[in-house]
């Protein structure tokens, strides 16, 4: 988890106390909040299915396998895997006379016209539409000439395949606003419209805006006296993911892009209250933001039966891996419920 403040200094100036509250200072603050929901019109990008750690490389599209040890395959949940050679790196250069490939999985033996798994005439193991219970051991069975005059050869080539899918992940912003005194029904009106314009701003990205928590404390400055301030936690994040363990099944579901977008618009909403208070003649409105308060913690999660492991899964450490392939019972759909990764609280983990 990583937390970045959004500024550090704050003007002091701006935290005298206004006259008492009158009710145009207070509608000042919903105009002053209304007026920064129609500056920015987002547009929605997309990303390649990949997580941001997984090198695109030559062998991301084709893996050959080992005759020392078996070699680990990474497959996005319901997306179409890469093609899993049954040979090494050096008969891959090499002319096999009458080869012949046999794949078997964990329910047994793959054949050919398999609608979920393919397995192609060259021996190239490939599924159309990786599904979690499809994860676990697959063998390959080869047996080949390496000349016409010479005897048959064997050789047993052993993969992991492993389901993954993307991590949970969301932003998490602390902000801070000068205050009516606590009691007051002000505070709980702001609240409610700040929380409405902040879930507009992001609308169009298919994100929502949840708040945490939501304080009021009364603060005694340095050298000056106290004042009343609120205290706001909200999360940002992406409507697909964040409502349940369902996957994407398209790429209208990447939400990381989206969520960068919502971070930007909400980082400006802010920046721009800054601004318009400071281009303001009359007093100060009763409620108004405090510059330099607002800070942001990007939190990555996986969903249950999946876990980050970069010391198991280095060729994929940002990816949520499940958890023990094999181990998903296709009968009542359940699978691990424990991750084999320690990590540190609020960061990577599972839910």
């Amino acid at each position: 988890m990583e937390a970045s403040a959004l500024g550090r200094r704050r003007r002091r100036g701006w935290r005298r106390a206004p006259a008492a509250g009158s009710p145009l200072t207070r509608a000042a603050v919903v105009l002053l909040l209304s007026a920064f929901v129609a500056r920015a019109t987002p547009s929605v990008g997309y990303l390649i299915r990949l997580p941001r750690s997984f090198h695109l490389t030559q062998d991301t599209v084709k893996i050959v396998g080992s005759s020392n040890f078996p070699v680990k395959v990474y497959v996005m949940l319901h997306q179409k895997s890469p093609h899993v050679l049954c040979v090494t790196p050096r008969l891959r250069n090499l002319e096999m006379i009458d080869p012949s490939f046999q794949w078997h999985g964990p329910r047994g033996k793959i054949i050919s016209e398999n609608s979920t798994a393919q397995v192609t005439s060259t021996g190239s193991l490939i599924f159309q539409n990786f599904e979690e219970g499809m994860s676990g051991v697959y063998t390959c069975f080869l047996e080949y000439k390496p000349t016409v005059e010479e005897i048959v050869k064997n050789l047993q080539l052993k993969y992991v395949i492993y389901a993954y899918r993307e991590p949970h992940y969301y932003y998490q912003f602390t902000a801070r606003y000068h205050a009516a005194p606590c009691n007051s029904i002000y505070n709980i009106s702001f609240e409610k419209k700040l929380l409405q314009i902040l879930s507009k701003l992001v609308l169009d990205l298919s994100c929502e805006v949840s708040l945490l928590k939501s304080e009021c404390h009364r603060v005694k400055m340095q050298r000056a006296g106290l004042q009343n301030e609120l205290f706001f936690t909200f999360s940002v994040s992406s409507l697909d993911t964040e409502k349940g363990p369902k996957p994407c099944t398209d790429h209208s579901c990447e939400s990381s892009k989206r969520l960068s977008k919502a971070k930007n618009l909400i980082e400006r909403f802010f920046n721009q209250q800054i601004e318009v208070l400071g281009r303001r003649a009359e007093p100060l409105p009763e409620i108004y933001y405090i510059e330099g308060t607002l800070q942001m913690v990007w939190i990555n999660r996986c969903f249950p039966g999946y876990g980050m492991n970069t010391l198991k899964h280095p060729k994929c450490p940002e990816c949520c891996v499940i958890c023990s392939p094999g181990s998903y019972n296709p009968r009542d759909g359940t699978h691990c419920l424990q991750c084999n990764s320690s990590l540190a609280f609020g960061a990577k983990a599972c839910v």
